[in-house]
Protein backbone atom coordinates (compact mmCIF):
# COMPACT_ATOMS: atom_id res chain seq x y z
CA UNK A 1 0.00 0.00 0.00
CA UNK A 2 1.24 3.49 -0.90
CA UNK A 3 0.44 6.29 1.53
CA UNK A 4 -1.23 9.40 0.23
CA UNK A 5 1.30 12.21 0.58
CA UNK A 6 0.35 15.78 1.34
CA UNK A 7 1.13 16.57 -2.34
CA UNK A 8 -1.31 13.92 -3.56
CA UNK A 9 -3.98 15.09 -1.10
CA UNK A 10 -3.50 18.70 -2.22
CA UNK A 11 -3.79 17.66 -5.87
CA UNK A 12 -7.03 15.82 -5.10
CA UNK A 13 -8.39 18.93 -3.39
CA UNK A 14 -7.41 21.05 -6.41
CA UNK A 15 -9.05 18.73 -8.96
CA UNK A 16 -12.64 19.04 -10.12
CA UNK A 17 -12.84 15.65 -11.82
CA UNK A 18 -10.92 12.43 -11.80
CA UNK A 19 -10.90 9.67 -14.39
CA UNK A 20 -11.26 6.11 -13.17
CA UNK A 21 -10.04 3.35 -15.46
CA UNK A 22 -11.40 -0.15 -14.92
CA UNK A 23 -11.35 -3.34 -16.92
CA UNK A 24 -13.85 -6.16 -17.25
CA UNK A 25 -13.06 -9.82 -16.63
CA UNK A 26 -12.51 -10.02 -20.41
CA UNK A 27 -9.99 -7.14 -20.22
CA UNK A 28 -12.27 -4.65 -21.97
CA UNK A 29 -11.20 -1.21 -20.67
CA UNK A 30 -13.52 1.53 -19.48
CA UNK A 31 -12.66 5.07 -18.39
CA UNK A 32 -15.25 7.13 -16.60
CA UNK A 33 -15.11 10.68 -15.20
CA UNK A 34 -15.98 11.01 -11.53
CA UNK A 35 -16.98 14.26 -9.89
CA UNK A 36 -17.49 13.22 -6.27
CA UNK A 37 -14.21 11.85 -4.93
CA UNK A 38 -11.78 12.56 -2.12
CA UNK A 39 -9.21 10.98 0.10
CA UNK A 40 -10.35 9.11 3.19
CA UNK A 41 -7.63 8.00 5.58
CA UNK A 42 -5.11 6.41 3.19
CA UNK A 43 -7.63 5.55 0.48
CA UNK A 44 -9.46 7.30 -2.33
CA UNK A 45 -13.24 7.10 -2.15
CA UNK A 46 -15.67 7.81 -4.98
CA UNK A 47 -19.46 8.11 -4.85
CA UNK A 48 -21.02 5.72 -7.36
CA UNK A 49 -23.69 8.05 -8.73
CA UNK A 50 -24.22 6.85 -12.31
CA UNK A 51 -21.57 4.17 -12.58
CA UNK A 52 -23.05 0.78 -13.48
CA UNK A 53 -20.16 -0.21 -15.78
CA UNK A 54 -17.53 0.90 -13.27
CA UNK A 55 -19.17 -1.09 -10.47
CA UNK A 56 -19.62 -4.16 -12.70
CA UNK A 57 -15.99 -4.03 -13.81
CA UNK A 58 -14.64 -3.66 -10.27
CA UNK A 59 -16.69 -6.65 -9.14
CA UNK A 60 -14.98 -8.64 -11.94
CA UNK A 61 -11.49 -7.09 -11.80
CA UNK A 62 -10.35 -5.03 -8.81
CA UNK A 63 -7.33 -3.44 -10.55
CA UNK A 64 -7.93 0.23 -11.30
CA UNK A 65 -6.13 3.42 -12.27
CA UNK A 66 -7.27 6.87 -11.22
CA UNK A 67 -5.91 10.12 -12.64
CA UNK A 68 -6.58 13.73 -11.73
CA UNK A 69 -5.02 17.08 -12.56
CA UNK A 70 -5.45 20.71 -11.69
CA UNK A 71 -6.41 22.00 -15.14
CA UNK A 72 -4.72 25.35 -14.60
CA UNK A 73 -1.45 24.18 -13.02
CA UNK A 74 -1.54 21.18 -15.36
CA UNK A 75 -0.15 18.96 -12.65
CA UNK A 76 -1.66 15.98 -10.88
CA UNK A 77 -1.20 12.29 -10.24
CA UNK A 78 -1.86 8.87 -11.67
CA UNK A 79 -2.57 6.31 -8.97
CA UNK A 80 -2.97 2.57 -9.46
CA UNK A 81 -4.61 0.37 -6.92
CA UNK A 82 -7.10 -2.21 -5.79
CA UNK A 83 -10.75 -1.17 -5.69
CA UNK A 84 -13.54 -2.42 -3.50
CA UNK A 85 -17.26 -1.65 -3.72
CA UNK A 86 -18.56 -0.59 -0.31
CA UNK A 87 -22.27 -1.38 0.05
CA UNK A 88 -24.55 0.78 2.18
CA UNK A 89 -24.91 -2.20 4.55
CA UNK A 90 -21.16 -2.10 5.35
CA UNK A 91 -20.10 -0.76 8.74
CA UNK A 92 -17.65 1.60 6.97
CA UNK A 93 -20.23 3.02 4.58
CA UNK A 94 -21.70 5.69 6.89
CA UNK A 95 -18.29 7.19 7.77
CA UNK A 96 -17.34 7.45 4.08
CA UNK A 97 -20.82 8.62 3.11
CA UNK A 98 -20.56 11.62 5.46
CA UNK A 99 -17.44 12.84 3.69
CA UNK A 100 -18.95 12.37 0.22
CA UNK A 101 -22.33 13.89 1.19
CA UNK A 102 -20.47 17.05 2.16
CA UNK A 103 -19.21 17.23 -1.45
CA UNK A 104 -22.58 16.44 -3.05
CA UNK A 105 -24.52 18.72 -0.72
CA UNK A 106 -27.10 15.93 -0.78
CA UNK A 107 -27.92 16.57 -4.46
CA UNK A 108 -26.67 13.26 -5.88
CA UNK A 109 -27.87 10.01 -4.32
CA UNK A 110 -25.54 7.03 -4.24
CA UNK A 111 -25.96 3.53 -2.83
CA UNK A 112 -22.35 2.34 -3.10
CA UNK A 113 -18.88 3.78 -2.77
CA UNK A 114 -15.71 2.76 -4.54
CA UNK A 115 -12.79 2.55 -2.11
CA UNK A 116 -9.32 2.38 -3.66
CA UNK A 117 -6.21 1.18 -1.86
CA UNK A 118 -3.26 2.75 -3.70
CA UNK A 119 -0.40 0.47 -4.78
CA UNK A 120 1.60 2.93 -6.89
CA UNK A 121 1.68 6.61 -7.74
CA UNK A 122 3.38 8.85 -10.24
CA UNK A 123 3.07 12.54 -10.97
CA UNK A 124 1.43 13.89 -14.10
CA UNK A 125 2.90 17.15 -15.35
CA UNK A 126 2.41 19.10 -18.56
CA UNK A 127 5.25 18.73 -21.08
CA UNK A 128 5.96 22.48 -20.85
CA UNK A 129 7.45 21.96 -17.37
CA UNK A 130 9.84 19.39 -18.84
CA UNK A 131 10.69 21.23 -22.05
CA UNK A 132 11.03 24.59 -20.31
CA UNK A 133 12.28 23.75 -16.79
CA UNK A 134 12.12 27.37 -15.63
CA UNK A 135 8.33 27.43 -16.12
CA UNK A 136 6.61 28.43 -12.90
CA UNK A 137 3.17 27.25 -11.84
CA UNK A 138 1.94 30.84 -12.06
CA UNK A 139 3.15 31.12 -15.68
CA UNK A 140 1.46 27.83 -16.49
CA UNK A 141 -1.78 29.00 -14.84
CA UNK A 142 -1.76 32.22 -16.88
CA UNK A 143 -1.05 30.27 -20.07
CA UNK A 144 -3.86 27.80 -19.35
CA UNK A 145 -6.31 30.62 -18.56
CA UNK A 146 -5.51 32.21 -21.90
CA UNK A 147 -5.85 28.88 -23.73
CA UNK A 148 -9.17 28.04 -22.05
CA UNK A 149 -10.56 31.58 -22.33
CA UNK A 150 -10.79 32.26 -18.59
Amino acid sequence: MVQLTKEIKAAIDDSVLCWLATSSADNIPNVSPKEIFCFFEDHIIIANIASPQTVKNIRENKNVCISFIDILKQKGFQLKGIAEIIENSSKDFSRMEKVLLHLTEGKFPFATITKITITSSKPIIAPKYLLYPNTTEQEQIESAKKSYGF
